[in-house]
């Protein structure tokens, strides 16, 4: 196996790059959250039946319309319903936690699913600062930021159990982890899951480049940083025992429906949605019904036009032109697709017309 082999995906039917699926666990008024864990238990069947190459969660907290606070939870129930497709964290918030918890998490989704499980590793909170206070018990939040090198550096000495003679973790070990094939009769997977950088700025993307790390950039709610973030991650990168040249992704905000009228209106709600977390107002994702009826403020008109410029939306064949203009434009070597809607059946669908508008593989 060369370096990079289980990070490099491949492109399938007419897709121009491997096509991934980045998922909120997004709950809808009417829905409870199991309702949220079942889609999301049929979009990871249904993404790798359809080739699709990598299926993330992302961490978020205090949010009452996403249902992924804790993705090593939800990685290990999709594990036990798919056989091939990678599974991740898109991602883990590092600051949040102790890097030796992360360390034992992933081991054991390693153990569950080997050779299938990514590590991506964001620095921001995942949430407000009063609920990132008390994730991590300390109203110093800027500390957390500041030492994500440092933090980076220790989750991976934890992960190749190789911290050196003299270092006061050097008896500590990660279970299940590299440990175990040391130990009289031990044998351990040759799989450890590669780490990825997740970011929104600058910070993420030289870091990244630095260490030779694959890049995953947050261009669904951030997309005036993409391509700077992308030029400087290529600029920056140098080779290393995980990568051999720059690997990037982009996250994808793109829902696609079967007439262009019903997308539009699935893309208003989840755009009221969004008007309500960024004004202090978090809850379920309003049914299409209710954003129409809401009366929008001027600020708040232009701040779902502005949100809604950035989802590429429409018929299957819109998505698959805009996917397509994005991918020219930015270079990405992939392209990782997230559907907020309401209803789960909406963001089933999307994904399946995605597919069909690509060719990709359909079921035996």
């Amino acid at each position: 196996m060369t370096a990079g082999d289980e990070i490099r995906g491949t492109a399938h039917g007419t897709a121009p790059v491997p096509l991934s699926v980045l998922d909120l666990v997004t709950v809808g008024a009417g829905r409870t959250a199991s309702d949220a864990l079942r889609t999301s238990v049929e979009l990871a069947k249904l993404a790798e039946a359809r080739g699709f190459h990598r299926y993330w969660v992302a961490e978020h907290h205090s949010m009452p319309g996403v249902a992924s606070s804790s993705p090593a939870v939800i990685l290990a129930h999709l594990a036990a319903y798919t056989e091939r497709i990678r599974l991740g964290s898109g991602g883990v918030m590092l600051p949040n936690h102790a890097p030796l918890v992360i360390a034992e998490q992933f081991g054991t989704l390693e153990a569950m699913a080997p050779g299938r499980i990514d590590l991506g590793l964001g620095r921001a909170p995942g949430t407000d600062g009063a609920t990132a206070a008390a994730l991590r018990r300390t109203d110093r939040l800027n500390e957390g930021a500041d030492d994500f090198p440092q933090q980076l550096a220790e989750l991976t000495r934890f992960l190749d159990d190789d911290f050196p003679d003299g270092h006061p973790y050097r008896r500590i070990h990660a279970v299940p982890g590299p440990v175990q094939a040391t130990s009289p009769g031990g044998v351990q997977s040759p799989h450890r899951p590669p780490v990825w950088l997740l970011g929104s700025s600058g910070f993420s993307a030289r870091l990244a480049g630095v260490l030779g790390l694959p890049f995953a950039f947050a261009h669904h709610f951030s997309a005036q940083n993409t391509i700077p973030a992308l030029d400087l991650y290529r600029e920056s990168f140098r080779p290393s025992g995980v990568l051999d040249a720059p690997y990037a992704l982009i996250g994808v905000a793109a829902l696609a429906a079967d007439d262009e009228k019903e997308a539009r209106r699935q893309v208003l709600a989840a755009a009221l949605n969004m008007v309500r977390l960024r004004t202090g107002r978090p809850g379920l994702v309003p049914t299409p019904e209710e954003a129409e009826a809401y009366d929008f403020s001027p600020m708040e008109r232009e701040f779902v036009e502005s949100w809604n410029a950035n989802v590429i939306h429409g018929t299957a064949d819109e998505v698959r032109a805009g996917l397509d203009d994005l991918r020219k434009r930015t270079g990405a070597d992939e392209l990782m697709l997230t559907a907020n809607a309401h209803g789960g059946d909406v963001r089933v669908r999307s994904y399946e017309l995605i597919a069909d508008a690509y060719g990709l593989p359909t079921p035996a």
